[in-house]
């Protein structure tokens, strides 16, 4: 029964060849083309089954050819189609092109009244000139110090470089232009100096500015911050400054300035220097330094 079945299966396929064989004839080449297209007509024209399955394999070999022509027209398109999208803004740059630079922003400049503004600010600690203040905590002296250290000390409070939960609160608001502005204007005050400092340790501590301290390996201050204690570009200005702010900083350094280990600044040029100091010696340079002008 089951090899009856596969016989009339069979058969049916065979009975089915040559139509099947027609039709793809017409739909690949057109009714005119049949004989043509399947190699049953001329010469050595063969019949029966060889003959099926040659035009056939015919038939096949056309399609296949049709097939891989589309193929490869499809694969061109999408080829140039991907040359086009790379040509746009995601295009490598071409060697010895210039890499396309986007225009800096420029930092938006200070008016003069939010500039005066910030300096009345500054005043109710650091006093209407700048000269410095000696309430519950000594406030430094701001007047005649120098722009950029005075930048680079506010850039070090908002960095949390240098300690002080007051000034870091006021310094993380200022724009670089703001601070910019605050150098310069500080820079041009010159009132006298606050005073107020014993005059027992002067002469020690005018001799340690001036000279140094050889045994103990400090060098002269003078050598840094200049023979009138002015300072000079990241060297602060030391003249004039509050004897009891100088004492304070000095004595303290290593716990308020250099914080971050990863990101060392000019103060770890004093480290060894405030460490080499006595207290004694360190107050009488400070007394020093508070009344030169």
């Amino acid at each position: 029964m089951r090899r009856s079945l596969q016989g009339g299966f069979f058969e049916g396929r065979r009975r089915e060849l040559p139509r099947a064989r027609k039709t793809a004839i017409k739909r690949v080449r057109g009714p005119k083309s049949i004989n043509r297209a399947a190699g049953v007509c001329g010469p050595g024209r063969r019949s029966g089954r060889d003959a099926a399955q040659g035009d056939w394999g015919g038939i096949m070999k056309f399609v296949s050819s049709r097939s891989l022509l589309i193929a490869a027209t499809l694969a061109s398109a999408l080829s140039m189609a991907a040359r086009a999208e790379d040509g746009g803004a995601g295009a490598a740059p071409k060697a010895g092109a210039a890499p396309k630079q986007e225009p800096a922003k420029q930092e938006p400049a200070v008016s003069k009244q939010e500039l005066q503004a910030k300096i009345n600010y500054c005043k109710t600690c650091h006093g209407v000139s700048g000269q410095g203040y000696r309430g519950a905590y000594p406030m430094p002296r701001l007047a005649g110090q120098q722009p950029e250290y005075l930048q680079n000390q506010l850039q070090a409070f908002i960095e949390r470089r240098r300690t002080n939960p007051v000034m870091f609160n006021v310094a993380h608001v200022l724009s670089p232009s703001m601070l910019a502005g605050l150098g310069a204007h500080f820079k041009d005050l010159n009132p006298k100096p606050l005073g107020g400092a014993p005059k027992e340790s002067l002469a020690l501590g005018k001799t340690i500015y001036e000279q140094g301290l050889p045994e103990a390996n400090v060098p002269a201050c003078s050598s840094c911050h200049g023979p009138e204690a002015k300072g000079e570009g990241a060297f602060p200005r030391l003249a004039g400054q509050l004897h009891d702010y100088l004492f304070n900083k000095l004595v303290n350094w290593s716990k308020e300035r250099g914080q971050d280990r990863a990101k060392p600044d000019t103060s770890a040029i004093m480290e060894p220097i405030a460490h080499g100091l006595t207290e004694q010696q360190v107050k009488a340079v400070a007394v020093y330094l508070s009344t030169v002008e």
